[in-house]
């Protein structure tokens, strides 16, 4: 079964995370297939929502650790990178579905979403500093702006993990949904964003994002520079090491 599955209805166009065994962790596949998606969404008149799920039990466990690191150099033609300046720069809404796991990537993609839905049994964590990493996707800056700089620090210096109410609390989740209700709740709410006029909420979400458009786009290139010189470091390797042999 393909690990990613698009599926388009009423202008919505839902992209599932598919890879149960592994908890829907994310291999570089999925990472092209996600950003051919959006890319291809973008310039679909048809299209004016998007959604992203992965199951009613399981968002994403984050990055296949192990197929990432096989990639090679954190540069533009990386599938990670491809996908991070796809999401970032998405000009149409995207609605995120999570349930159980959204850890690493799981999070911080939320950063980019317009609206986030969440079961009560959610866990969020970015355990980059555990791996001898620093923060992806922005959410140096983005992450400070929705929760308050100590909460900030919290999660991306400890890296602890939070709960869907803590993360509803602070506002990174709108609403706190049962898990039978999530999917189908998340695209009742894709369904009326796409029945509103689209270049109305197209010009509505550019407006939003333009006061710092350009300093999410330098934040995750100067991310992207200091994560590849960490994940040369001694330390890094260490917890990477250490991570597998568990």
């Amino acid at each position: 079964m393909n690990e990613i599955s698009s599926a388009v209805e009423g202008g919505v166009l839902t992209l599932s995370m598919h890879r149960p065994e592994k908890k829907n962790a994310l291999n570089l596949q999925m990472y092209r297939q996600l950003t051919a998606a959006l890319q291809q969404a973008q310039h679909d008149g048809e299209i004016r929502v998007v959604v992203l799920q992965g199951s009613a039990e399981c968002f994403t466990s984050g990055n296949d650790l192990k197929d990432f690191l096989a990639a090679g150099e954190l540069n533009a033609e990386h599938p990670v990178v491809q996908f991070l300046y796809a999401v970032s720069a998405f000009p149409k809404p995207v609605i995120a579905a999570v349930a159980g796991l959204a850890i690493g990537i799981g999070t911080t993609v939320l950063l980019h979403c317009d609206l986030v839905y969440a079961t009560a049994d959610c866990r969020f964590q970015m355990p980059f500093t555990l791996l001898g990493l620093c923060p992806e996707a922005a959410s140096s800056l983005l992450l400070p702006q929705v929760a308050g700089y100590q909460r900030a620090a919290q999660y991306l210096l400890l890296a602890e993990p939070f709960s869907a109410q803590q993360a509803a609390d602070f506002g990174l989740v709108n609403e706190i949904v049962a898990n039978d209700e999530l999917l189908a709740y998340a695209a009742g709410k894709a369904q009326r964003l796409a029945a509103l006029p689209a270049e109305a909420v197209q010009r509505s979400k550019a407006l939003l994002k333009a006061p710092q458009q350009q300093l999410v786009q330098q934040t995750i290139n100067k991310e992207l520079v200091d994560f590849g010189l960490l994940l040369q470091s001694d330390a890094c390797r260490a917890q990477l090491q250490a991570f597998f042999n568990k």
